[in-house]
């Protein structure tokens, strides 16, 4: 039983001890297999890395070659774009060029036909200026004997002329001595008329009315009534070089409220004027008792056709345009009774007269 054991024991460990060792050969080959597997995966990995850097080698390459390809396009570009640049350059300058030397051509070829064009002006001008002259020539000649004839014609009208002008300046000179005896005669006559009317009016006036004080020139107020400003200051400065006294009124109404302000002792108005006439400012002189006897002159450039107004107004002178300075003066100082009246008056008209005759 014990020996059986024993074997059974041996057995068993020999069992154990093959299975042991067939264990450890197979775990050796199973070991071995998965090393030759893992060998042959990494050969495997190693080739597939190989391959791989091979195709990245590959794909580089085609890559550098690619690159080199663009990079040798790109300057057969560059260098194809720089010859066009260079023979567009080419072609403007050569095109410039054909262009100038066309303008030359054609400058030359104007400047050629001004040439000519001048020549045949000049050629022109003078075949013009030899016809001129040959027409000159002539027409001297022809004004030469035109004038020769003239001046003979001339002269014998010049003689008869003088002898014409000889017979009527003697003519003008007898009417001339005439005329200035005539005019002395009527200028003798008007004034022997205005001293008789002068004599009248002083004895209808003393035996009508008392005797008035005269005034002297620098005591008695002329008040002088024109619409116009250039005729009122023409007047004032010939009142006040004889030292009279001036207002002014710039038409009928006016002066008659200045009237009313200061009686004046000698009234110059004119005919026309705005507002109140000359012939209504005489009425209503004439229809205040207080300014009834002032004297009244009249200036108008029509005294003839106002002549049958201004009398039934009661103007007292009237005056026609242009009249003698002194004439005024002379019917001014007539009228306040100074000395000096008559000679001036009778001279005013004495000259009024010859003015007129000549």
């Amino acid at each position: 039983m014990g020996e059986y054991l024993l074997w059974l024991l041996v057995g068993t460990g020999l069992c154990l001890l093959v299975g042991w060792q067939i264990l450890g050969r197979r775990a050796d080959s199973l070991r071995n297999d998965e090393q030759a597997g893992r060998d042959a995966t990494a050969r495997a990995e190693l080739q597939r890395q190989a391959e791989l850097r091979a195709e990245d080698e590959r794909l580089d390459a085609e890559r550098v070659e690619a690159q080199r390809i663009e990079v040798e396009r790109q300057r057969e570009a560059a260098e194809r774009a720089e010859r066009e640049r260079v023979a567009v350059q080419e072609a403007e300058r050569e095109a410039r060029r054909l262009a100038a030397e066309q303008a030359a051509r054609q400058a030359e070829a104007r400047a050629e036909a001004q040439r000519q064009a001048e020549r045949r002006a000049e050629e022109e001008r003078l075949a013009a200026q030899r016809a001129e002259a040959g027409r000159l020539a002539a027409d001297l000649r022809r004004e030469a004997t035109e004038r020769a004839e003239r001046e003979r014609v001339a002269a014998l009208e010049a003689e008869r002329e003088v002898q014409r002008l000889a017979a009527e300046q003697a003519a003008q000179a007898a009417r001339e001595a005439q005329a200035r005896a005539e005019a002395l005669r009527l200028a003798e006559i008007h004034t022997e008329q205005v001293r008789a009317a002068a004599e009248r009016a002083e004895a209808e006036r003393a035996t009508v009315l008392p005797r008035r004080t005269i005034k002297g020139a620098a005591q008695t107020l002329v008040l002088v009534a024109d619409d116009s400003k250039v005729v009122r200051i023409k007047t004032g400065r010939l009142l006040a070089q004889h030292q009279y006294q001036v207002a002014y009124a710039n038409d009928g109404l006016d002066a008659v409220q200045q009237m009313q302000a200061r009686l004046p002792d000698v009234v110059i108005t004119d005919v026309e004027m705005p507002g109140m006439d000359g012939f209504e400012l005489t009425r209503q002189i004439r229809g205040n008792a207080q300014t009834a006897q002032l004297p009244v002159i009249m200036i108008t450039a029509a005294d003839d056709r106002h002549r049958e107004q201004a009398d039934s107004a009661g103007v007292s002178v009237l005056l026609g345009k242009p009249y003698p300075e002194d004439a005024l003066i002379a019917h001014i100082r007539l009228a306040m009774g100074q000395d000096d009246a008559m000679p001036l008056r009778a001279a005013s008209s004495a000259h009024s007269a010859l003015d007129a005759l000549a």
